[in-house]
């Protein structure tokens, strides 16, 4: 720690730390407001006009009551406190956002009062309290140089009012907000007024002019209602007819120097210029302090629709909220950010963003701010640079707009069911836009009346009058009406003030506690998924960007099934990132506040046993703390703990800040420039225990790690957003500017590139976890959350600098431009344009025709798609597309190679525009074509998608030809194609009309929903003609949207009388990994995901003959592998299974293992040159099984295995009796696949073993008649009972079993 004992000690014991006073500076006289003058420098920067030229001359067009001036801090006390510096520009420009404001008598001057805030770099906050008024203006030259604008403002006006008009409405909606004058809080005039003071004339010698004055109290910690009541009464004690009863400065005095911050747990009572005032400060473990009334931001946007803009913070989307009033813009910003608890908002946070720093907007990062409107702004003609990702709070209006494809929180309707209980104990409705309402009677206003109170405290008034404030006093308790400031007895004998910051502090405690008791169901087990790998503070913070502290994928598997979609985002969040981070921290130092509260109602909870037994249960629990906290908060208000010392009499110069009804005094700045040096106890004692308190923390460093090298690395572990969390307001040269979007522009690259290198670590699996990064799995709801992360990213990216967009989404308006220039270009030149578009070559050489690949192509795949409906949802399918097809970066590439449209569109600064570091944006997505991502094929599961099939014979056999009717079914994970007829010789088909085939020969076209990945290829012919028998060698299919090919190998003939006499198969595909890659860093690739036979499975014992056979090991091993494979199957999460079929019947799979084993010196001797195959032993089998029932033999055997004889018979005669030729080899799949699913062949394959047949049939060697190696194959099979084994239609079709 450094400084004097006072900076240290006292800097978080003091109240306030300033008391400033922001208004016209007479000597200087008006100015134009720099700040205006910036605003039209960037608006004429973004249309392309000349900024030089906006500056030009003054505007006369708007009236001079309506223009903008300069405000000036007039004065600030004390002049610096070391612990938090003063940024002049910035409070002056938050305390008259709109600059000095300007009124005549006939229009409204009633008081207004705002709060605001200011975020410093490192994340800690200073509040400001704001109390405006209006003075009349004494000064002669001020009032001439009115008149004197007022006239340049008509001469301007007569020569053609309706130019002006027509100008005026044609300027952009930004100008509309820049020019803000206090029109919005002008409110209604009063009767009678003349038109001239409606229009906003101004004649010296008739009207008297009045400024607006601004008095602001910046406090470290947020006690609005104590704030605002203190500030009213110093107005009420300028505005009233008699002096107060001490001057000024002896309150002003108090509050800076001799009224602490209540210790945590305490209440705390201090006097302003006519009534106490009380605030209190929650317990180390209750919620943090927070005093915006969350009950009129439900007010204002309705439970639902705040519970939406919740969710949208807590995703860490864009949020704009929008507002006339500054005070609401405050209350609703503040009130959401204090429901995150035990999370913080970590990013762009501007509650009140000036009309000047409008070109923020234009930040590619997650932002909350406010925008402050005029009176009658329509909303459509507000042009926002960005809002794919925008969620825009209309907050006078009562509604919002949502960004698309956005999750729910958990438990929704139950969620909202109990805030509007707790509204409702409290009297207010749930519903948007209702009227805010509050305790007790209502006040009754008058200035007459107050100063009779006021007299009557003061003992100024007579026996007479005195009797008269007692009737009233009287009659107010009788008819439920209370005078603003007289102490009517309300419960317990509190103030209607006193009364209603009890009601606000108890509604504001409850509601919050709903939310913080849904974050601690949620996120009760969530410290067993840290992950704390590092041994000490200085390692972690060092490797903190590649380390993993949190097990995301384990954490998922635990909640149950609703929650997924928004815990799979929320988790991805900086907020989750930051609070996790702390977590590990806490092990080497002192816990961070919110964490420290939030750790303790985990164990409250764990103790209660609150949570339900399984952890996947979605049982909402009602939060069970209500009342609790918030007689803990009344207890502190009614028994005050601490009073503050009275205010005093200051040795002050005489004479000087004369009392003058209505005007504010120029205080004296001597007796407020310092403290009290020896009489402040309170100081002196935080002090040594602050002193106490760094000691210890010095005494417990880890490792003494030396704080800057720790501030850096905290910087650089934090992502972009950290070290902007707020514009800074006290310079905004354009320079300035510049250097603010070159930060954005590092932090989009640096984004883009985690994003990538993560996406690439989590999808590549072992490969990364030998290289040390993490956890192999992914499951594909983390997929589907990083990609859509990455559509986020590139919207962000085409956002920045953008100035001229069309539509929400700023990605598919660059590439509707495109579209419209390439084809203009195209049909110039009367052919597709060859640098816009590209042909790919065949993926397998074997029959697939060239597919042809663009931007162009692919986007018009998008626009076809009937299902998306906007532009944010085409450039999200067509990020998902071009991902897919590993096309990213190329099209990208394509997309920004014409200059000359990015320059159109794209301002100086934007992130296209700078060269290098579009490069390496590009080399970063370059980089995610070294893995397989079916994004686009997953997510759009009900459009409609052409299909190319070509079945291919084995030519050299001369069978090209066929004279019977050939069919084909395509299967998939989502559904099959149903059966399609293949005209005779055409041997190609595509299946919709809209993709005509590139060959001149009849195609048959079919309309097919999205098959998902491909499966199986049901493959058949009906045996007519004489040319009947069909030799096929593979069948292709591809996806004519993505290009993705699968070969389903087949090798078989398909006929009557040859080979084992099928007119159908099923085949099983595999995913062909395309042999010309054109992209880079394609050689570089995960294994396919599916794979199938390369070669002719032997299922013959002439073929086995020829082929190497595999020993009776090999075949053991192979059947432990396929089994091993499918239990594994099982125990990944249910979405992310993939095919069963692969495994039943692919490559290596369980039918494949069991035809080995079967196969294993199985008597090759064949009767009459005719092969003999494994079913045919399974049909002698059942044969003399049926001949030994019918003579009684298994009548006397045990009921099991009578039982299981029957059931094994009927099998096979129900697959003998299929009406489909699937052959001998299919039947025996089918068996296997039957068996498998009906739990049945562990105890099929005893009653082989026992058949007399099997001696005839089979070698002694054989493994079938080992009787260990059988029990062995038993056991390994039964271990498929504990799963439910779902079998594909295309396998199963036209059995009934």
């Amino acid at each position: 720690m450094s400084g004097s004992t006072m900076g240290s000690g006292a800097a978080p014991c003091r109240f306030a730390h300033y008391f400033v006073i922001c208004g016209i500076d007479t000597e200087t006289g008006l100015e134009p407001d720099e700040l205006a003058a910036l605003y039209q420098w960037l608006e004429a920067d973004r249309q392309g006009r000349s900024p030089e030229a906006a500056n030009e001359g003054e505007n006369f067009e708007q009236s001079p009551l309506k223009r903008t001036f300069k405000s000036k801090v007039l004065a600030h006390f004390p002049e610096n406190v070391e612990w938090s510096p003063f940024d002049q520009d910035a409070v002056n420009m938050l305390c008259m956002p709109k600059g000095l404001s300007f009124r005549t008598q006939v229009d409204e001057r009633e008081p207004q009062f705002h709060s605001f805030l200011i975020t410093r770099e490192d994340g800690s906050r200073t509040y400001g309290f704001v109390h405006t008024f209006y003075e009349e203006v004494t000064s002669r030259q001020i009032c001439s140089a009115m008149q004197t604008l007022h006239q340049m403002h008509q001469a301007e006006q007569s020569p053609s009012t309706t130019t002006s008009s027509t100008t005026s409405s044609s300027s952009s909606s930004m100008d509309s907000l820049a020019s803000s004058l206090d029109e919005a809080e002008a409110g209604p005039l009063p009767a009678g007024t003349a038109a001239a003071g409606r229009s906003g004339s101004y004649d010296a010698s008739r009207d008297t002019l009045y400024v607006s004055k601004a008095l602001c109290l910046i406090t470290p910690m947020p006690f609005m209602h104590a704030c605002r009541r203190f500030l009213a009464q110093l107005h009420r004690a300028v505005a009233g007819p008699r002096p107060p009863p001490l001057p000024l400065e002896s309150y002003i005095h108090n509050l800076l120097y001799e009224v602490p911050l209540p210790p945590p747990g305490r209440s705390l009572k201090f006097h302003g210029v006519y009534e106490p005032i009380v605030c209190q400060r929650p317990g180390p473990g209750e919620l943090p302090l927070a005093d915006f009334p969350l009950g009129v931001a439900f007010q204002l946007l309705g439970v639902e629709n705040l519970v939406q803009v919740f969710t949208c913070v807590l995703l860490e989307m864009q949020i704009l909220l929008y507002s006339q009033d500054y005070q609401r813009l405050v209350t609703v910003a503040e009130g959401i950010t204090t429901l995150l608890f035990p999370f913080q908002w970590q990013h762009v946070y501007v509650p009140i963003l000036p009309a000047s720093l409008h070109h923020f907007l234009d930040a590619p990062v997650p932002y909350l701010m406010g925008l402050q409107c005029k009176e009658g702004t329509d909303r459509s003609k507000l042009e926002l640079p960005q809002e794919a990702n925008l969620c825009f709070v209309d907050i006078d209006n009562h509604c919002i707009e949502l960004p698309e494809d956005f999750p729910q929180f958990p438990n929704k309707s139950e969620f909202i069911q109990e805030l509007t209980e707790v509204l409702l104990r409290f009297g207010l409705s749930s519903a948007e836009g209702a009227a805010p309402a509050g305790p007790g009677p209502a006040p009754l206003k008058g200035v007459a009346l107050r100063e009779l109170v006021d007299d009557g405290r003061n003992g100024n008034l007579g026996g007479e009058a005195l009797a008269v404030l007692e009737r009233l006093r009287a009659l107010a308790e009788r008819t439920g009406v209370s005078v603003e400031g007289v102490e009517t007895p309300g419960q317990g004998g509190r103030t209607r003030e006193e009364e209603e910051e009890l009601w606000n502090a108890k509604l504001n405690v409850q509601l919050r506690e709903v939310f913080a008791g849904r974050f601690t169901t949620m996120f009760a087990d969530y410290e067993a998924f840290v992950i704390q790998s590092a041994q000490d503070m200085e390692s972690w913070l060092t490797n903190r960007e590649q380390m993993h502290n949190f097990d995301k994928a384990s954490f998922l598997s635990d909640q149950p099934e609703p929650y997924l979609p928004f815990l799979s985002h929320f988790i991805e969040t900086q907020m989750f990132a930051t609070f996790i981070d702390n977590k590990i921290m806490s092990q080497w130092e002192e816990k961070e506040p919110l964490l420290r509260v939030f750790d303790g109602r985990v164990e409250k909870a764990r103790l209660y046993n609150v949570r339900a037994p399984s952890l996947r249960s979605s049982h909402y629990q009602k939060c069970s703390i209500l009342k609790e906290s918030a007689q803990a908060i009344e207890q502190r208000l009614m028994k005050i703990d601490h009073t503050a010392i009275h205010p005093h009499l200051l040795d002050m110069k005489i004479g000087q800040g004369k009392y003058e009804q209505g005007f504010f005094p120029k205080l004296q700045a001597d007796v407020l420039a310092t403290g009290p040096t020896n009489n402040n106890r309170w100081s002196t004692r935080t002090a040594s225990s602050q002193r106490r308190k760094d000691r210890h923390r010095q005494h417990s460093e880890h490792l003494g790690l030396d704080n800057d090298l720790k501030e850096k690395y905290m910087q650089e572990a934090r992502s972009l957003g950290k070290n902007l969390r707020q514009p800074k307001l006290s310079d905004l040269s354009p320079a300035v500017i510049a250097q603010t979007n070159w930060k954005f522009v590092e932090g989009l690259l640096k984004e883009c590139r985690m994003k990538t290198k993560r996406m690439l670590v989590e999808k590549m699996g072992r490969e990364a976890v030998e290289l040390g990064h993490g956890e192999a799995n992914i499951t594909g709801l983390e997929e589907n959350t990083l990609i859509a992360s990455l559509c986020d990213l590139l919207e962000r990216i085409w956002s920045h600098g953008l100035q001229v967009k069309q539509g929400k989404s700023a990605l598919w308006s660059h590439l509707l431009h495109y579209q419209v220039r390439e084809e203009k270009l195209e049909q110039q030149a009367g052919s597709p344009v060859s640098n816009g578009s590209e042909r790919r070559k065949s993926d397998t050489g074997l029959g697939l025709p060239l597919l042809r690949v663009s931007v162009i192509q692919d986007m018009r795949h998008i626009q076809n798609m009937g299902e998306i409906k906007t532009e944010v949802g085409r450039a999200r399918a067509w990020i998902r597309l071009s991902l897919e097809k590993k096309l990213l970066s190329q099209h990208l590439k394509q997309l920004l190679s014409r200059q000359a449209l990015t320059k159109k569109l794209y301002k100086r600064y934007a992130f296209l525009r700078c060269e290098e570091e579009k490069e390496q944006f590009l080399f970063h997505l370059l980089s995610l074509n070294t893995v397989d991502y079916f994004c686009f094929t997953s997510v759009f599961t009900t459009i409609m998608i052409p299909y190319r099939a070509v079945i291919i014979p084995i030519k050299k056999l001369s069978n090209v030809m066929t004279t019977s009717n050939p069919w084909v079914c395509v299967s998939g994970e989502l559904g099959d194609s149903g059966v399609m007829q293949i005209p005779k010789n055409v041997l190609e088909m595509t299946f919709d009309s809209a993709f005509r085939p590139h060959h001149t020969h009849i195609s048959t076209v079919f309309k097919c929903q999205n098959l998902g990945k491909l499966t199986t290829v049901q493959l058949g012919h009906d045996n007519s003609g004489l040319l009947a028998k069909w030799l096929v060698d593979c069948v292709m299919v591809r996806n004519e949207i993505t290009g993705h090919a699968y070969k389903f190998p087949c090798g078989r003939w398909l006929g009557k009388g040859v080979d084992d006499g099928s007119l159908e198969r099923v085949l099983i595909g595999e995913l062909v990994v395309p042999s010309g890659e054109e992209e880079g860093g394609k050689q570089s690739r995960t294994p396919p995901l599916q794979r199938s036979p390369s070669q002719t499975r032997r299922i013959s014992i002439t073929s086995l003959s020829r082929g190497c056979k595999p020993n009776g090991a090999q075949i053991q091993e192979a059947i432990g592998e396929a089994v091993n494979n499918i239990v594994k199957h099982f125990h990944k999460p249910e979405k992310e299974r993939g095919s069963l079929t692969i495994l039943l019947c692919g490559e290596n799979g369980l039918v494949c293992a069991l035809e080995q084993f079967f196969h294993h010196c199985f008597k090759s001797a064949r009767l009459f040159q005719k092969n003999i195959f494994v079913w045919d032993f399974v049909e002698k089998a059942v044969a003399y099984l049926n001949t030994a029932d019918q003579m009684g033999d298994l009548q006397e055997a045990p009921e099991p295995l009578g039982l299981t004889c029957e059931t094994f018979c009927h099998y096979v005669s129900a697959i003998n009796s299929t009406p489909r030729n699937i052959g001998k080899d299919g039947k025996f799949q089918l068996l296997v696949c039957l068996g498998a699913r009906d739990r049945l062949l562990p105890q099929w394959i005893p009653l082989l073993v026992e058949c007399p047949m099997i001696a005839r049939m089979y070698e002694e060697s054989a493994l079938l008649r080992d009787r260990t190696t059988v029990n062995s194959l038993i056991s390994v099979l039964q271990s498929l009972h504990d799963f439910t084994i779902t079998l594909e239609t295309s396998l199963v079709k036209g059995i009934d079993l």
